[in-house]
């Protein structure tokens, strides 16, 4: 049976750069998929206000997921050995935070 997952297309640009070269850096574009709603997450990260800016929880909602994705599916290779029990409890401490109610 095969697993359910959205998704998703991410498009990174170069808009800027405070480097002096000129390279030019072709756009970088992945499809790849998340057992959960990175929106719904994103959004959540926003409501949780725990960043100076919604841009940056969004950000970090994206990381993140993306990160812990890589993560499960490669959950056997050594490189994360001693990272995963730090992860896990840190995904609890940020699960546990509460999402505020924006007040329009």
């Amino acid at each position: 049976m095969e697993k359910r997952t959205n998704k998703y297309k991410l498009k990174l640009e170069l808009l800027s750069t405070t480097r002096v070269d000129d390279t030019i850096y072709p756009p970088i574009e992945l499809e790849f998929d998340n057992h959960d709603n990175i929106f719904i997450i994103a959004e959540r990260m926003k409501n949780r206000n725990l960043f100076q800016t919604e841009n940056q929880a969004t950000e970090f909602a994206i990381g993140l997921k993306m990160f812990s994705e890589v993560m499960l599916k490669n959950r056997d290779n050594a490189l994360f050995s001693d990272f995963r029990p730090a992860f896990s409890d840190f995904m609890k401490k940020l699960k546990s935070t509460p999402i505020e109610n924006k007040k329009d």
